[in-house]
């Protein structure tokens, strides 16, 4: 039976495939969406559940659409994950569950080998959708920290899994494996973004709780 070792999660601030650091905090603009208290509370309470270990970080509204609220820096999920830090509680419960649930099982029972590690390519950046410009700028999940992007995987053979390397791969197994991760994480995300929705997601999969019911 497969079993996923718990490891503390290196993170570093990023956004989709970016490293920008987070912007100084100035004067709002523009209110940020918010998440209900009763709903962040239980979920937080559903990642005790699960064993997720997490650091609650504070709200800050950053001004122009842009900021955090019910967010959390994800400590400890079962595999280590790169590259992540503040994500919305929804979204990292989502994604917490998603690495644990569909792509560790996935690895091992497709590719005979546990994880070793996730390769996240940011979370939290203050920015607009790309491809939006001149079309109302409309800020990006990220800007909200609801959102993450997936840039593959380490196996503990040694392996490496990454959608810009292997999204086309002739081998059906990788095939296979990201096949089966993708369509289970359009099961856990409303927008679920890969390099068949445009040349902008070539190297990662965009993967954002905002219930759009969105899968490409």
């Amino acid at each position: 039976m497969y079993r996923v070792l718990p490891i503390a999660a290196a993170v570093a601030l990023a956004g989709c495939g970016s490293r920008e650091q987070a912007p100084v905090a100035q004067p709002a603009t523009a209110s940020i969406s918010r998440p209900s208290a009763r709903d962040t509370a239980q979920c937080l309470a559903d990642l005790r559940a699960d064993n997720v270990a997490y650091r609650l970080l504070p709200d800050r509204d950053f001004g122009n659409g842009c900021g955090l609220a019910g967010a959390v820096q994800l400590v400890e999920i079962g595999v280590p994950v790169t590259g992540v830090t503040a994500m919305r509680c929804g979204e990292a419960r989502a994604f917490s569950a998603w690495v644990r649930n569909a792509v560790a099982p996935a690895a091992y029972q497709m590719l005979g080998s546990e994880l070793a590690s996730v390769q996240g390519m940011g979370s939290y950046v203050c920015r607009n959708v790309v491809g939006t410009a001149g079309y109302g700028d409309r800020r990006s999940g990220h800007a909200i920290a609801n959102a993450v992007d997936f840039g593959g995987v380490t196996l503990k053979d040694g392996r490496r899994i990454t959608i810009l390397q292997d999204w086309t791969s002739p081998d059906p197994q990788v095939q296979g494996f990201l096949t089966t991760i993708h369509r289970s994480a359009c099961r856990r995300f409303g927008t679920v973004l890969s390099p068949a929705y445009n040349a902008a997601h070539r190297n990662h999969l965009h993967l954002e709780n905002d219930g759009a019911h969105f899968c490409r």
